[in-house]
């Protein structure tokens, strides 16, 4: 009998703890549903406002659109695929932005592989294509290599 008590008194408990925080979930508009604020981690407001979920829904995902993605030239050659992407600080320091591509050129199977660097802004997507204007595998080849800081 004892047992079946404390089974039904955790049971009300758990019941008013989901109540509770069902009850404290953010509305779809960022209130807070039990306070009618936005909800706050330190000082800073989280998520996304529905101007910036614009932004994130028109622009690149690093995992689906970039990453091992090829990159091509204007004559749907391919010169080099997506291996990573550098975010770098702004001026203000407020927030990053991709900034470059770590383009991976040349070699067979990883095998005299090398590494160059891209400004993200002379990648274009067009027709699901990552389109490196004027770019060719020997022009890329020339530049110089890109190696990661050592920590």
């Amino acid at each position: 009998m004892n047992t079946i008590r404390s089974t039904i008194a955790l049971a009300a408990a758990g019941a008013l703890l989901c109540a509770g925080q069902a009850m404290a979930q953010a509305t779809p508009d960022g209130q807070s549903a039990a306070t009618g604020s936005a909800p706050v981690a330190g000082r800073a407001t989280l998520g996304v406002a529905v101007i910036e979920m614009d932004a994130v829904i028109s622009g690149w995902s690093v995992k689906n659109d970039l990453l091992r993605r090829a990159v091509v030239n204007e004559k749907n050659e391919k010169i080099g695929a997506v291996d990573d992407v550098i975010i770098t600080p702004t001026a203000d320091a407020k927030l990053s932005a991709a900034s470059f591509a770590i383009v991976g050129v040349g070699g067979f199977l990883g095998i005299k592989r090398r590494d160059v660097v891209i400004p993200m802004e002379q990648l274009k997507l067009q027709d699901g294509r990552l389109v490196l204007q004027g770019a060719t595998k020997e022009s890329l080849k020339a530049l110089p290599p890109f190696e990661y800081r050592r920590k």
